[in-house]
């Protein structure tokens, strides 16, 4: 289960046309990934360099660590707007402490086998905060595509939005051209020319355009002084405890995120290559990448699926070929760093219109909304109070009210009806052939016997109007019952022996039944008042 993919590929035997494939894919992945990285870190409010370190440390160790064959990691835009709000809250030191401790919270999810867990997170969740943050990091972005001249923008949604209507005479029409020109040659680049990414040839035409004809734009130098050649040397981040304890929830928020997207990009990529990723592995790997990260001045890393979907359709195959992409950017910073001082940021603020696009999941969001009244509740609450609000409560509030939903739905779906002797014989049932005394009543129990619907069951005894000499629950519909249900049981047993009724449990299934004998209960009822079928519980009454 702890054997890293890159091992089990090695040892299944390595052809030098694979990692020629390898290699190729991890090229071009590592182009693509080049404007991403600067890109996700200057949209969290951070120098791009961190992004790049990012995507050569924790890129290379969850390839070289992780449970799937072809995962890309690195910085992902699911991680922006948390980023952000920890950067401009406690600075990068703060960011350093949540990143490391979402490591730790990782690794101890992935040696849990927590990685199956994931899975249980609804898609009204998932679609709504990730359509949210599509939103927020579009509204980041407006500022460097219309080249305004004004002060940082407000952390707040609507306060950003206002600073910017305040500043919307200082439109820069050279930056709208080339962040236009950004997105148009990205989403015409022909397919044939694949082998070049969009965002790359974006990146080097647009850049030599400003260049040439000397537009009047802000560029990473003239903002950010240009990037280091090199990875920083790895420092150990001082913090104290109290810093910890107010990061924790952050910390929980990074990790979750983390786990949901690079579990779900190894679904994606399972499909594609129709391989089966093992996902304690790859969250012990995330979280081992999440420690290194901020050693090297990273930020926060995870399974990117644009990236992972790239180096698939290039070929692709094993772990290579995201090792190769994280050597591909390493050997651009060494080479070329002094060269991404002239990219315009308004190009970069393009590259990431298009990503909000591709990552705002529409088609998903019309589905779940045309869904059940309990998904558009989800979905439309963690949407909104990820915009409005703080990531962190939108994906706390998600779960906890899409669990609270789900168990009203499985407790209206719990029924509690007596049965009627003419109805059975109509439905064929085997009371038909055994005749049942009138002193005799029967209540048949369908769906989960839980906290949420034990009141049902509780309302037997009422609507008996006289005490009958047996009462018999016909549990064959019930496939599962909690130590609520098995409480309100015991307290009705109890009612029935003070009332001289005698209680028989009929058809209960294997989980009722592992129940009762670990709570030592079984007992308790009678060894005949226990009874695999209604017809055997029938005959117990007439004996």
């Amino acid at each position: 289960m702890f054997i890293p993919k890159l091992i089990v590929c090695l040892r299944e035997g390595y052809s030098w046309k694979q990692c020629s494939n390898d290699v190729q894919a991890g090229i071009v992945v590592g182009l693509v990934a080049l404007p991403l990285a600067m890109a996700f870190a200057i949209a969290s409010g951070l120098p791009p360099e961190r992004g790049l370190f990012t995507a050569v440390v924790a890129g290379f160790l969850i390839s070289a660590t992780g449970g799937s064959r072809v995962q890309i990691g690195g910085p992902t835009g699911a991680f922006v707007v948390i980023v952000a709000g920890i950067v401009a809250h406690y600075g990068y030191s703060g960011l350093a402490v949540a990143t490391l401790m979402a490591g730790v919270i990782l690794i101890l999810m992935g040696l849990g086998r927590l990685g199956s867990l994931v899975k249980f997170i609804p898609y009204p969740v998932t679609t709504g905060f990730t359509s949210g943050i599509a939103v927020v990091i579009f509204s980041t972005q407006v500022r460097d595509f219309l080249g305004l001249t004004m002060p940082a923008a407000p952390a707040d949604f609507v306060d950003k939005w206002r600073a910017y209507a305040a500043a919307i005479g200082s439109v820069n029409p050279e930056a709208i051209g080339l962040a236009s020109a950004t997105v148009l040659c990205i989403a015409l680049w022909p397919k044939a020319w694949r082998k070049v990414p969009g965002p790359i040839a974006a990146l080097v035409l647009l850049t030599g355009v400003a260049t040439l004809f000397n537009l009047h734009v802000e560029t990473i130098g003239s903002r950010f002084g240009g990037i280091p050649h090199a990875l920083p040397k790895p420092t150990w981040p001082t913090f104290s405890w109290h810093e910890v304890k107010l990061l924790f929830p952050s910390a929980i928020t990074v990790a979750l995120l983390g786990a949901i997207e690079s579990l779900l990009s190894a679904v994606v990529a399972d499909g594609m290559i129709g391989g089966k990723h093992k996902s304690n592995m790859e969250l012990v790997a995330q979280g081992i990448a999440n420690i290194a990260s901020p050693l090297f001045g990273g930020i926060p890393a995870t399974g990117a699926i644009a990236r992972t979907a790239t180096n698939v359709n290039n070929g692709g195959r094993t772990p290579v070929a995201g090792i190769v992409h994280a050597a591909t950017l390493l050997v651009i910073l060494w080479v070329a760093s002094p060269l991404a001082a002239h990219i315009p940021l308004t190009v970069l603020s393009g590259i990431l219109m298009m990503v909000c696009y591709h990552m705002a999941e529409w088609r998903s969001f019309r589905f779940h909304l045309l869904g059940p009244a309990s998904d558009r509740i989800v979905l439309l609450s963690t949407f909104l109070l990820t915009i409005f609000v703080d990531l962190t409560v939108a994906v706390e509030v998600g779960i906890v009210m899409a669990a609270f939903l789900f168990m009203k739905n499985m407790a209206e779906l719990t029924q509690v009806k007596e049965i009627q002797q003419e109805t059975d014989q109509e439905n064929g049932d085997d009371l038909r052939k055994v005749a049942v005394p009138t002193d005799v009543v029967i209540f048949s129990i369908h769906g989960a016997f839980f906290f949420a619907a034990i009141h049902k069951l509780m309302e037997i005894e009422r609507t008996i109007a006289k005490a009958p000499r047996a009462l018999i629950l016909d549990m064959t519909d019930v496939l599962h019952i909690d130590s609520s249900g098995l409480q309100v049981l015991l307290r009705m047993h109890k009612d029935c022996q003070a009332r001289h009724i005698r209680l028989i449990l009929a058809g209960i299934q294997a989980q009722p039944l592992k129940v009762l004998e670990q709570a030592g209960q079984k007992d308790a009822f009678g060894q005949n008042n226990i009874q695999t079928h209604l017809r055997g519980a029938l005959h117990q009454v007439k004996v």
